[in-house]
């Protein structure tokens, strides 16, 4: 089961809208800048949420619609708060 979030984004000169979209389901998920001891405690690709569409913004240039899927053990059961985090 997943929870799904849809995300307005609007990529930066040059990068293409569906690796913009992987980029910010990793950083939002569990991709980080840094490497901790943890990592090899979790199995990352397990919880890695999953960018599954990219669509354009109507009448928006280059903006785009993305659409990401997140393993709903990511978060706490019955926290609101956590799922709107």
């Amino acid at each position: 089961t997943d929870v799904l979030a849809l995300f307005r984004i609007t990529p930066q000169p040059g990068v293409d809208p569906i690796e913009a979209s992987a980029a910010i389901a990793g950083e939002s998920s569990t991709a980080t800048w840094t490497v901790v001891w943890t990592d090899l405690l979790t199995a990352c690709d397990l919880y890695r949420a999953k960018a599954y569409r990219v669509d354009p913004v109507p009448n928006v240039a280059d903006q785009y619609f993305a659409y990401i899927a997140y393993d709903i053990d990511l978060f706490e059961e019955g926290s609101i708060a956590n799922l709107t985090a």
